[in-house]
């Protein structure tokens, strides 16, 4: 488990661009039963995440279409929350950072961690924007 006062920065940076940070398993199970879309953020303080990921999922709101709401869990800090999300992500492998898409509660578009490392966040927003002009 991460100290929040070295988390805090990597979380505010996903939630002043809209996203809301879910900490407990009801959170996630309600944010992933909303129609429309959805998309989470699995959040964590690797050097990918900083420098590609979050970058990538923020650049992406910056497109014509985009989701309808906007969650994030902390892996390595909201341990539950990030488990219980990563249910709704199966079959694919945890991973950390990742980000899904869903339309009305099932997953549409997934971006696992080998998606993400080496890739800019340039690369990773216009993944998200296709996903984005076919689901929302």
């Amino acid at each position: 488990m991460y100290p929040e006062e070295l988390v805090k920065p990597m979380r505010s940076e996903l939630e002043t661009a809209g996203f809301t940070s879910l900490h407990t398993t009801d959170e996630v199970t309600t944010a992933l039963a909303k129609e429309g879309t959805t998309l989470v953020v699995v959040n964590s303080v690797c050097g990918c995440a900083a420098g590609t990921a979050r970058p990538g999922a923020i650049a992406s709101l910056g497109f014509d279409k985009t989701p309808t709401n906007l969650v994030t869990v902390f892996a390595g800090v909201d341990g539950e929350a990030t488990n219980k999300a990563r249910e709704f992500m199966i079959p694919f492998p945890p991973s950390s950072p990742s980000m899904a898409l869903f339309k009305d509660g099932q997953l549409v578009h997934m971006l696992e961690r080998h998606h993400i490392e080496g890739r800019s966040a340039q690369d990773i927003a216009g993944n998200l924007a296709g996903a984005f002009d076919e689901f929302c």
